[in-house]
C-alpha cells in the first residue's frame, strides 16, 4: 500500500485492541488506538484520519452519544461501530445518528477488514460541494482525494487536507486565519490552544502540490492563508 490509510481503533479492552491493530497493520494500514473517551477525542481531533472504528461502550465516553458530535465536526469522516452480539438497538441507532457500519462481537479478522476496506471505498465517493481545483500543472480531484500533476503519479490526500483546501476554495478571495480552520477544518475551539497543526498540514500540502504549492496556498502575512489567484474552483 504505497499510500497507507490511516484507521483510529477505539476500544478499551486491551485484548480486543491489540487483536484490531494487530489485523489492521498486517493489512497494511498505519493504526492510531485509544482505550478511553479523552484521548479518542484527542486522537481524532488533531490527527489525520481516514476511517474510525468506535467502541460503544467506553470509560468515559459513550460511543452512541459521542457520534453525533463526531459526525457534525468530521461530516464525511467513515465510522463502524463495534457492538455486543445481540444488542440490536444499539446498532440500529447507531446506523440512524451517522454510523456508516457496525462488526459484532466476536469478529474475524476476515470480516473486520472487508468492512473497513467496503466502507472506505463508499467513503470515497460521497459528494462534494467543491468537485476539483485546476491549479498550475495540475488539478485536484475532491472525491478521490487525491492530487494529479502533469507527467507524475497521482499524489493521495488525507482528509485534513482535503478539508483544508475545501474551506479555501468555499472562501475565494478572503484570508483565513488559523482560528478560523482550526474550527471549520479540525474542529476545535482555539482559544488557549497553542498548536503549529495547520501550519504543518499547510506544509505537507504544498508539497504534494508540487513547485507551484505556494501559489495554490498563499500565505497572507498577518492574516493566515487564502486560496491562490491562479486558482480555478470547479463545482
Amino acid at each position: 500500500m504505497t499510500n497507507p490509510r490511516t484507521i483510529c481503533v477505539v476500544e478499551d479492552d486491551p485484548a480486543i485492541r491489540r487483536g484490531l491493530v494487530d489485523s489492521l497493520e498486517f493489512a497494511g494500514f498505519r493504526v492510531l488506538a485509544c482505550a478511553d473517551g479523552p484521548s479518542a477525542r484527542r486522537t481524532l481531533a488533531l490527527a489525520d484520519i481516514d476511517l474510525v472504528l468506535l467502541d460503544v461502550v467506553l470509560p468515559g465516553l459513550d460511543g452512541l452519544e459521542y457520534l453525533p458530535t463526531l459526525r457534525a465536526e468530521r461530516p464525511t469522516l467513515p465510522v463502524i461501530l463495534v457492538t455486543a452480539r445481540g444488542a440490536e438497538e444499539e446498532r440500529v441507532r447507531g446506523l440512524r445518528i451517522g454510523a456508516d457500519d457496525y462488526v459484532v462481537k466476536p469478529f474475524s479478522s476476515t470480516e473486520l477488514l472487508a468492512r473497513v476496506e467496503a466502507v472506505l471505498r463508499r467513503s470515497a465517493e460521497r459528494p462534494s460541494d467543491v468537485r476539483e481545483l485546476v491549479v498550475p500543472g495540475g488539478r485536484v480531484h475532491f472525491e478521490r482525494r487525491e492530487v494529479t500533476l502533469d507527467g507524475a503519479a497521482a499524489r493521495q490526500l488525507t482528509e485534513r487536507e482535503v478539508g483544508l483546501l475545501a474551506h479555501l476554495a468555499r472562501n475565494v478571495g478572503r484570508a483565513l486565519d488559523r482560528e478560523e480552520l482550526l474550527r471549520a477544518v479540525w474542529g476545535l475551539d482555539p482559544r488557549g490552544l497553542d498548536t503549529r497543526t495547520v501550519d504543518m498540514t499547510v506544509v505537507r500540502l504544498r508539497e504534494k502540490l508540487g513547485p507551484g504549492g505556494s501559489d495554490v496556498v498563499r500565505t497572507v502575512r498577518g492574516k493566515g492563508y487564502m486560496l491562490g489567484d491562479q486558482v480555478e474552483v470547479q463545482r
